[in-house]
């Protein structure tokens, strides 16, 4: 089965992280790629390897990234990861390494669940071309899951999954001037 995580709220990738550690406990084997997020700092990054669950950036991350895994510093939400990644001469090379990542994984490995963090950046931005991530996702092995992840995930996917999720906030800490908490928003 193929699920979507999409919208404008916080929880897309923590849902399919959800599902991983799900998966995991039930002996399936998960891999988790992320397209143009490559922020050394995330707790995920370090939670994920422990479990066991391999996550592989394609992305650029952020210059303070050492300065804030240690709490030292706090991310200012000024924007430099995410405009980094979003530069064709950045991102194309990337999202085409990551792209060649899969297919060999596909190939290769022996995945039940791969999951396909913030792809419909690299969608929306014309740095993957909906035909790659078709044919991909059509390459799977029989057991074979994946989960994609990312705002504003194009529509012309609904016809191919199974699982389509709009994740909006009505409330969040941010609209009060609430920073977000290391340990807990990253």
């Amino acid at each position: 089965m193929i699920r979507v995580y999409t919208g404008k709220g916080k929880g897309k990738t923590t849902s399919a992280l959800g599902e991983a550690l799900v998966a995991q406990s039930q002996g399936i084997k998960v891999l988790m790629v992320q397209f143009l997020k490559g922020s050394t700092y995330m707790g995920e990054l370090y939670t994920m390897g422990r479990l066991g669950i391999p996550l592989i950036q394609f992305g650029v991350g952020c210059r303070w990234s050492g300065m804030i895994r240690t709490g030292l510093r706090h991310c200012s939400g000024c924007g430099e990861c995410f405009r980094q990644n979003r530069d064709p001469n950045v991102a194309l090379p990337l999202v085409a390494q990551g792209v060649e990542f899969l297919r060999t994984q596909i190939e290769e490995g022996d995945w039940g669940l791969i999951i396909l963090d913030e792809v419909s950046h690299a969608l929306n931005k014309g740095f993957l071309e909906m035909g790659i991530l078709q044919e991909l996702i059509g390459l799977k092995p029989e057991g074979l899951d994946w989960i994609l992840t990312g705002r504003d995930m194009p529509e012309e996917l609904l016809p191919f999954v199974e699982h389509w999720w709009e994740l909006n906030p009505i409330k969040h800490p941010l609209q009060a001037g609430i920073r977000s908490r290391r340990g807990i928003e990253y």
